[in-house]
């Protein structure tokens, strides 16, 4: 019995030590997560029950000169659905009520609806897609269909929430307007006015300090965010939608017309350099449509042709080294430099004719004796009057990826013996059509050279954040002598020049026509194509606009690629509606009284955009705008077709409303 107790004894003692050793181990292990460890742990268990979630900015609006929306951000809505969230007696008994009220919004069978989501309970998917690309409205109609109204956690309903960038008059000037975004690559990608003005348009987004709470939810800690969001400013850029929907359909026409490869058109304001309309138009080669993809006005520096003689005559006048009724012989269409000839597109040439003839038939042969004999001793000169113009370096402008001059310099590696005459007709020499456009907008400008600019004033509601005024280049590129005389030749050149087939005695245009060859030194010449381009301003006498319209690729089967052909058009057509349809007033008085008749008819829009959700609205006298604001907020496409009000549309008034239907209005 004594050595039982004894045997007990031992086993208490060691039961005791090991329970002691136990509690050493314990308290040592305490001590060091308390006080050794303790920042870890601490630090640890916060950032796993606490979260600094971002409160994205509002991007601002970007708007035209006439203040029409052209860049706006929108709500849009994805619909998933957790199939195991609801109870079974929940889920039978709203399955059907649930597909039907799917089936009416979305269009598509009731049955569709039933099989997808009966299939998503069977199969347990606890993230099946209902609905994308939804507005608020119709995420606010499903948010209250049956067994979604029960919510996340007794409905299965999930919500997803993006802003998308929508532009409210399509694909027109879409290259200009731009985007700024990440690409499949995580690349970010600036382009246009949203990707040069995104400091401006973006905002700062702001901080929220959150704590994870049960079922994975986290709610905000205090009342107030650690960093409010600062939404982005709009911009006020200088388009003016009425011009670009001329510039962009005149453009498109000739395109389609003539199936050329791409081309570009660019409205100035004279006096300001302010671009009114920029229209980049290329061809997909599967579709044969064009589209924007790429802003040729900015980013293509190419040879010019014959638009860069105009370079010719500010040298040569400035300079003093002849004048315009200096008489040359263009011998029989074609001279020779060093073994290269110089041909006229005239066969036969033009005999001998002034200079300023030899300018308005745009002579290759009259411009390169001209430049060649006046400046083959001293080519520099003639080089560094072209570097004076500016046309050496590019204009600075605010976008990515605009093209870089190319003007050959004596002295360099690429300098031959033809580099001078061939230069005279616009070969040898690279620049980007607005260049071109700056340097013709200058002399329709007196001289002064301004650069052109697309965006007038960054806002934040009514007040202005930054203004952007005229920037001059050059204050006079050449003497007024010099300016009088090339305002004339530009004049004769649509007169009784190249151009004569747009002279209109009721309208007065004033420009240069431009027919290049490219393509001509590959594959022994059979890649050559042409290059067609109008440059110039309107009205002549006082130019208020300057335009170009550059022409690729044109078809040549019927021999009518001439710049005067081709781009010429284009130009007329946007300057005579320009004049002829804009409406226009000389005083205008109490702009801030209101007119009893707008008023009322405001009022009966507003009640009408109140109520209108399932119909299409009578939009019959409604303003082509207004009428694109209201159906895109039905979820409807616009085709518009004439300017001004509403005439006629393609859906009857009363006609339910199909989400993504197109609706072709008539306006007059």
């Amino acid at each position: 019995m004594a050595v039982e107790d004894k045997y007990i004894s031992y086993r208490i003692y060691l039961v005791a030590f090991v329970v002691f050793v136990m509690a050493i181990a314990v308290t040592v292990k305490l001590t060091n997560i308390q006080w050794v460890e303790g920042d870890y742990y601490r630090k640890l268990a916060k950032d796993r029950t606490v979260k600094t979630f971002v409160i994205p900015a509002n991007k601002g609006n970007i708007y035209s000169a006439d203040g029409s929306l052209l860049a706006t951000s929108i709500p849009n809505y994805t619909i998933r659905f957790d199939a195991v969230t609801p109870k079974a007696e929940d889920f039978e008994k709203n399955v059907k009520p649930l597909a039907d009220s799917l089936s009416k919004l979305l269009h598509k069978p009731t049955s569709f609806y039933q099989s997808l989501l009966r299939n998503a309970r069977a199969n347990k998917n606890r993230y099946t897609l209902v609905a994308e690309d939804l507005s608020y409205t119709e995420y606010a109609k499903i948010k209250a269909f049956p067994l979604f109204e029960k919510g996340a956690n007794k409905g299965g309903i999930i919500v997803e929430q993006e802003t998308v960038r929508e532009h409210p008059i399509g694909k027109i000037a879409e290259r200009t307007i731009g985007y700024d975004r990440i690409d499949p690559d995580g690349l970010r990608k600036r382009v246009g006015i949203e990707g040069a003005f995104g400091k401006y348009l973006n905002g700062k987004d702001g901080k929220v300090l959150k704590q994870k709470i049960a079922k994975g939810q986290w709610k905000p800690i205090r009342d107030i965010n650690e960093v409010d969001p600062q939404d982005g400013y709009d911009v006020i850029s200088t388009i003016d939608v009425y011009i670009q929907d001329i510039a962009h359909h005149a453009l498109l026409k000739q395109l389609e017309e003539y199936g050329a490869e791409h081309g570009c058109v660019v409205v100035m304001e004279t006096k300001t350099g302010m671009v009114k309309a920029i229209s980049n138009l290329g061809r997909d080669e599967k579709s044969g449509n064009y589209y924007e993809t790429i802003n040729y006005a900015v980013a293509e520096s190419h040879e010019p042709g014959s638009t860069f003689k105009l370079v010719d005559m500010i040298a040569l006048l400035d300079d003093h080294k002849v004048d315009t009724s200096k008489v040359y012989d263009s011998r029989g269409g074609i001279v020779m430099y060093s073994g290269h000839k110089v041909r006229d597109s005239h066969e036969g040439g033009y005999g001998k004719v002034s200079l300023a003839r030899g300018f308005e038939v745009s002579s290759n042969t009259i411009m390169a004796q001209a430049v060649y004999e006046n400046y083959k001793s001293n080519p520099k000169q003639f080089v560094e009057r072209i570097d004076k113009m500016g046309l050496n370096k590019p204009l600075g402008l605010p976008f990515q990826g605009e093209g870089k001059p190319k003007i050959p310099q004596p002295g360099d590696s690429d300098w031959s013996a033809i580099s001078l005459p061939w230069m005279a007709y616009g070969y040898g020499v690279s620049v980007t059509p607005l260049q071109t456009l700056t340097l013709y907008n200058a002399i329709a400008n007196d001289g002064e050279m301004v650069k052109p600019q697309f965006v007038s004033e960054i806002k934040e509601w009514n007040k202005t954040i930054k203004k952007y005024d005229k920037q001059v280049i050059n204050t006079k590129i050449c003497s007024d002598e010099t300016i009088l005389k090339l305002k004339a030749l530009m004049k004769n050149v649509v007169k009784r020049g190249t151009a004569s087939k747009l002279y209109s005695k009721d309208f007065s245009m004033a420009g240069k026509t431009g027919t290049a060859a490219a393509g001509y030194g590959t594959n022994g010449g059979s890649d050559k194509y042409y290059i067609s381009s109008f440059v110039g301003y309107f009205p002549a006498e006082s130019p208020k606009y300057s335009c170009i319209v550059v022409v690729h690729k044109p078809n040549t089967s019927n021999n009518n690629y001439y710049g005067a052909d081709v781009a010429g058009p284009v130009f007329k057509r946007i300057a005579q509606k320009i004049f002829t349809d804009a409406p226009s007033t000389n005083e205008i008085k109490n702009l801030n009284q209101k007119v009893a008749k707008q008023e009322n008819k405001y009022q009966e829009y507003f009640a009408k955009a109140q109520t209108i959700k399932n119909t299409i609205p009578n939009l019959k006298g409604m303003s082509g705008m207004d009428a694109v604001a209201l159906l895109g907020n039905l979820g409807i496409k616009v085709k518009i077709k004439g300017i001004g009000k509403v005439k006629r549309q393609s859906v009857q008034p009363g006609e339910p409303v199909i989400k993504n239907s197109t609706i072709t209005l008539e306006l007059s």
